[in-house]
This record gives C-alpha cells, structure tokens and sequence, in this order.
C-alpha cells in the first residue's frame, strides 16, 4: 500500500493578502518545508497547487495543478485531482498554513488511525476536523468523488459523514493555523524565541 504526501497550496489567502504556501518560518517557503515534513513518512511528495501556483514555484517536489473539472471546491479539488492523477494510492495530507507541525507529530498520527476506516484527521477541542491535516484512503476516493458531484464542496462534511477516526495531537499547538499577517508576525517572533534558547 503506497502512500503520498500532498501539500495543499491552493487557498486564496485572503485573509493573509499574500500567498501563505510562500511565507517562511524555517528558512525556506512554507510549501518546501511542509513537503520536507512529509517526506520522510510517504514513497512521494507533491504539491497541489493552482494554477498560477504551478506556474511560479520553483521547487524540487512535483507540483500538481488542480483539474479544471474540480476547480473552485477549496481544498476537495487537489484531494480529487491526486487521486485521478495517482490512483490506487492513500494521501497524507497536510496545508501550509500550520506552522507547529512537525513529522513526529504526522508519524504518530498515522500509527494512532485505524487504516480499517476510510479517513481519519487532526480533531480539535471545539469538536472539528481539520480536513488538512488528514489521511484519506484509496477507498475513500469514490465516496469523495460522489460528494463533489452531489454539490459538496466541504471536506468537513465529508469527514463527518464518512465516520472518520479523530486524532487529538500530542500538541494542541499543531493545530494552530495562520490567517492574517498579525498571526504570521506573532508567530514567526515566538519561533525565534523559542529557537534563541
């Protein structure tokens, strides 16, 4: 059973009013760092982008541009353009906008889910997924499919319905996401900090 990583790039961010996938915490963009995050947990890494995204990054990792048959449904489209373009894989997913993440946190996950259930995700302490920090099955790739085309466009949703496994993290901070340049500012001073010790 193969397993790919997917960074999800694609957000609009415009809360943010620049690209998250491009801030830097750890001396390279978010999107590289993410990538080297997953990599040591999946046989491949990829990048699920935009299509301008596509056209701009430069980076080592395959990039893969959201089909335009998918586009516009956030998140849902580059989990459904990975499973078209890589069938017969399970998907590590994780977005750029988590700047505490760390690959043993991702490692413990993965040996906490049950691989019996189609999918499992992060779950915060307000009872929710967090449908970018998730595995998705092979055999989840038909029921994902089936929602986009009944109209839903909400991977929490999907979650919700597919019963999937809920995975509280050793750190409440691995949940904590960025979405205006206040948080990215704050964050980025308290990584510093913490590093200066």
């Amino acid at each position: 059973m193969s397993l790919y990583g997917l960074v999800i790039c694609g957000g609009e961010s415009t809360r943010m009013g620049t690209d998250k996938s491009l801030l830097v915490y750890y001396q390279k963009p978010q999107h590289e760092h993410v990538a080297d995050l997953l990599a040591p947990l999946c046989e491949r890494v990829i990048l699920s982008c935009n299509a301008e995204q596509y056209k701009t990054f430069r980076t080592a990792y395959p990039k893969l541009a959201d089909l335009p048959k998918y586009s516009g449904a956030g998140p849902m489209s580059g989990l459904l353009t990975a499973f078209e373009s890589f069938p017969g894989n399970d998907f590590l997913v994780a977005g750029c906008d988590y700047p505490y993440l760390t690959t043993n946190e991702l490692a413990n996950f993965l040996h906490n889910t049950d691989k019996d259930l189609p999918a499992a995700a992060f779950y915060n302490a307000s009872g929710f997924y967090e449908p970018l920090l998730g595995w998705y099955s092979r055999s989840a790739s038909n029921a994902l499919w089936k929602a986009f085309e009944n109209g839903s466009r909400s991977l929490q949703r999907f979650l919700i319905g597919e019963h999937a496994g809920k995975y509280r993290p050793l750190s409440e901070k691995t949940m904590l996401s960025v979405d205006t340049t206040a948080d990215f500012q704050a964050i980025k001073r308290a990584l510093e900090a913490e590093n200066d010790f």
